[in-house]
C-alpha cells in the first residue's frame, strides 16, 4: 500500500509462485494483514488458480495483541503499550458494529478519527503512517460504511 510502496506486487509474486508450484486445493492465510488477504484472493481470481482460499482469524496474545514474531524486538514497556493497537482496532469495530445494528450507514471519518484518537492517546506511538477505513473486497477507502 501507500506505507509500502511495491511490498503488495512482492506478496503476489511469491504467493504466485508458492501455489503454483505446491498447487493445493486448499490454502490458509491469517487475516492479520486484511490488504494482503484481498490481494490473495483477487490473484487466485484472476489467474483461475483452482485454489480454494481461507482467511482464518488472528491468533492473538492474552491482552488482544496480535501474535507476531515482531513483537519480539519490542522492549518490555513498548510490548506492555503495544496493546493500544488492539484497543483502537476494537474502538473502531464497535462503532461499526452499533451502525451495524442501528441498520444506519455511518461516515468512515468517524470510525477513522475514533482509533487515530486512541492511539494517538499512547505517548509511545509518535508515528502514525495511516489509518483507513477501506473495502473489504477492493481495499479502495470508503468515505461511508453501510449495513451491507
Amino acid at each position: 500500500g501507500k506505507a509500502r510502496p511495491g511490498h503488495f506486487r512482492g506478496v503476489a509474486t511469491i504467493v504466485a509462485k508458492l501455489l503454483n508450484i505446491v498447487q493445493p486445493h486448499k490454502a490458509y492465510f491469517g487475516q492479520k494483514d486484511a490488504a494482503q488477504c484481498v490481494l490473495i484472493k483477487r490473484l487466485v481470481d484472476d489467474l483461475d488458480m483452482d485454489v480454494n482460499i481461507n482467511i482464518m482469524d488472528t491468533v492473538r496474545e492474552s491482552d488482544g495483541l496480535a501474535m507476531s514474531s515482531r513483537n519480539a524486538y519490542l522492549t518490555e514497556e513498548e510490548r506492555k503499550k503495544a496493546v493500544v493497537l488492539y484497543q483502537s482496532l476494537r474502538a473502531g469495530k464497535e462503532i461499526y458494529e452499533a451502525s451495524f445494528a442501528a441498520e444506519l450507514p455511518i461516515d468512515a471519518s468517524i470510525i477513522r478519527d475514533t482509533v487515530l484518537r486512541i492511539l494517538e492517546s499512547e505517548p509511545l506511538v509518535t508515528e502514525i503512517e495511516y489509518v483507513a477505513v477501506d473495502s473489504k473486497e477492493t481495499m479502495a477507502e470508503l468515505k461511508e460504511v453501510d449495513t451491507d
